[in-house]
C-alpha cells in the first residue's frame, strides 16, 4: 500500500533542505527521481551523489515563476522517466518584515515563487497525467504559517495560505482525473539553514511554545510526504497535513 518502488517523482526546489531530503528519500524507497531548481551545479551534483548510491535520478533546471522553464524542466523529466506520478512543490523563499516596510520587489518575489510558482508547476504536471490518462498525486509543501499568523512573515503566511485554497480548488477540479491534490504543512524543522537561530534566545523562546518542546526532524515529514504519495492515501485529495509538533493547538 505504501509502495512507491519505479514510481516517477518529480521535486522543486531540490538543491537543498527538504527538496534534497524528499529526492533521497523517495530514492532509497526506489522511485525514479526527477531534481529541479534555478542552481544547475547543485542539482548536477546531488545527481552523481544519488548515482553512486543506486538511485536513478536526473537533474532539470527550472525557475518556477516562468512557465517556459517549467514546461521545458517537464520534457528533461519526461525524456528520462516519462510522465510524473508524484510531483511535489516544495521550492519557496522567505520574505520578512515588518508589513508596511516590505518593499514591492519583496513581494512579488515571495507570492510569485511560492503561490504562482505551485500553480504553474501543479498546471503543467496535470495537462501532461491528463494528456496521458494517468492517475498522479500532487503534493504541496504549505506551513503552519499558512493557517496561523505570525509577527514579520506577512508575505510568506499569506503566499502559504494561498497554497492551502490552491490545494483544495485543485483537488475538487481534478478529482475526476484520479489525480489528487493535497499538502503539508509543516511547522518549525531543524535545518542549516536555521540552526544560528534556533540557538539564540528569541529561537529558544519560540522553541519553548511548541507543546513538545522541539523542533521536527527532516525524516518526521518522511511518513506524511509517503502517505500522499502512495496508494494508503488514494481516496484522500484536497487536505493538509499538519507536522508541526501542535503548535497550532497551542494556547493563545
Amino acid at each position: 500500500m505504501f509502495d512507491v518502488g519505479n514510481k516517477h517523482v518529480l521535486i522543486t526546489g531540490a538543491t537543498s533542505g527538504l527538496g534534497a531530503h524528499f529526492a533521497r528519500f523517495f530514492g532509497e524507497k526506489g522511485a525514479r527521481v526527477t531534481l529541479t531548481g534555478r542552481r544547475q551545479p547543485l542539482l548536477d551534483a546531488l545527481v552523481k551523489e544519488l548515482d553512486r548510491d543506486g538511485i536513478s535520478a536526473v537533474a532539470a533546471q527550472m525557475d518556477v515563476t516562468m512557465d517556459s522553464s517549467v514546461a521545458a524542466a517537464f520534457d528533461v523529466a519526461e525524456a528520462r522517466f516519462g510522465c510524473a506520478d508524484v510531483v511535489i512543490n516544495n521550492a519557496g523563499v522567505t520574505g520578512s518584515g515588518r508589513a508596511e516596510m516590505i518593499t514591492p520587489e519583496t513581494w512579488n518575489t515571495t507570492i510569485d515563487t511560492n503561490l504562482r510558482g505551485v500553480w504553474l508547476v501543479s498546471c503543467e504536471a496535470a495537462r501532461r497525467m491528463m494528456a496521458k490518462e494517468r492517475a498522479g498525486s500532487i503534493i504541496n509543501i504549505a506551513s503552519i504559517l499558512g493557517l496561523r499568523v505570525a509577527g514579520g512573515v506577512a508575505p510568506y503566511a499569506i503566499s502559504k495560505a494561498g497554497v492551502v485554497q490552491m490545494t483544495r480548488q485543485l483537488a475538487l477540479e481534478w478529482a475526476r482525473h484520479n489525480i489528487r491534490v493535497n499538502a503539508l504543512a509543516p511547522g518549525y524543522f531543524e535545518t542549516d539553514l536555521n540552526q544560528e537561530f534556533f540557538s539564540s534566545n528569541a529561537g529558544q523562546a519560540l522553541i519553548s511554545r511548541v507543546p513538545m518542546r522541539r523542533l521536527g526532524q527532516l525524516d518526521e515529514l518522511d511518513g506524511p510526504v509517503l502517505l500522499l504519495a502512495s496508494q494508503a492515501s488514494r481516496f484522500m485529495t484536497g487536505a493538509t497535513i499538519e507536522i508541526d509538533g501542535g503548535h497550532l493547538v497551542s494556547g493563545l
